[in-house]
């Protein structure tokens, strides 16, 4: 049936690309801006960099010495601290990558991968403000209750997987990662390794640029047999793919509260574009149902708590 499912989609593309070419090249085009002129330039270098941190061991004993904070804090080990970190800073997907290759290398178990999938893969800060807040709300809702509800949603799903799904029992111990870690490089960034991490981030951010453009078509596939206008719309495209759906927002005359109480929960769940980027990321060995699990409860605690502050602002 998935099959299926699948060949009808292909299908239904590859007819859309005959019979309006026009539409489809527009779109591919639009996908292809966004790819060449903000994810290149933003993640590939944060891709090349913290794999070679990744594999010498230095991103490791970097977080170290916070080891006790980590633990304390989120049941992370310091390796899996660099997960977050980077989750938080570079967005989608450098957290769920960052998780997946440092259990790649041995860096942390498999238990402790897919529960860093459930908290450590967000919008950056940089497409929150720039897309959301002012693009899309029009500066019209400050971006500490956005910021803030984000977050703290954020930080209620990892205390739900981390207490009631994994019963904090989240870091392997020391002595299974010794008997399956990757020794780092003796000779630090040897030319090898460097070659590996440049190779390894080209790999990877033209595998999501393929995606981003596979899903503008199928964006465009949308609008096309569904121009009705309406907020529906645009829940659809922003679910399918978020940029989407945040311009459409952003260029309708929907007023700017209902913009926000929209938006919120389509940057939890960052939409199914993201979805296949993350999955297509992921070691073979890591269960993805964590990670869609989480961002479906990401969202739902995200509109739940912008409705509250709606309602009391």
């Amino acid at each position: 049936m998935k099959r299926i499912f699948g060949t009808a989609g292909v299908l239904l593309l590859l007819l859309f690309l005959m019979r309006f070419p026009a539409e489809a090249l527009s779109a591919a085009r639009d996908g292809m801006d966004l790819w060449l002129n903000t994810l290149i330039p933003t993640l590939l270098p944060f891709m090349i960099l913290t794999n070679i941190l990744i594999y010498t061991g230095t991103a490791e004993k970097l977080s170290a010495p916070l080891g006790a904070f980590w633990k304390k804090a989120f049941g992370i080990s310091p390796s899996g601290a660099c997960a977050l970190i980077l989750g938080l800073l570079c967005g989608y997907p450098m957290g769920a990558k960052t998780a997946s290759d440092m259990y790649s290398c041995g860096r942390i178990g498999k238990r402790e991968a897919e529960y860093l999938l459930t908290f450590t893969n967000h919008a950056s800060p940089v497409f929150i403000y720039t897309y959301i807040i002012h693009i899309c709300l029009q500066d019209q809702i400050s971006p500490l209750p956005v910021f803030g509800i984000l977050l703290l949603s954020s930080v209620l799903t990892m205390l739900f997987f981390r207490f009631f799904v994994y019963g904090n029992q989240t870091v392997t111990s020391d002595t299974f990662l010794q008997n399956r870690k990757k020794e780092p490089s003796a000779t630090g960034v040897s030319g090898t390794l460097l070659d590996a991490s440049i190779m390894n981030g080209f790999e990877t951010i033209t595998r999501l640029g393929g995606y981003i453009l596979l899903f503008s078509l199928l964006s465009a596939f949308v609008r096309h047999y569904w121009k009705t206008g309406t907020l529906t719309e645009y829940l659809v495209l922003g679910f399918l793919e978020l940029t989407t759906g945040i311009h459409f927002l952003s260029v309708s005359g929907i007023p700017v509260p209902v913009r926000y109480l929209c938006i919120m929960p389509m940057a939890a769940f960052g939409g199914v574009c993201i979805l296949a980027q993350t999955k297509s990321l992921l070691n073979k060995d890591l269960s993805f149902m964590p990670y869609i699990s989480s961002k479906c409860l990401h969202a739902a605690i995200t509109a739940t708590l912008s409705l509250i502050l709606f309602q009391i602002v």
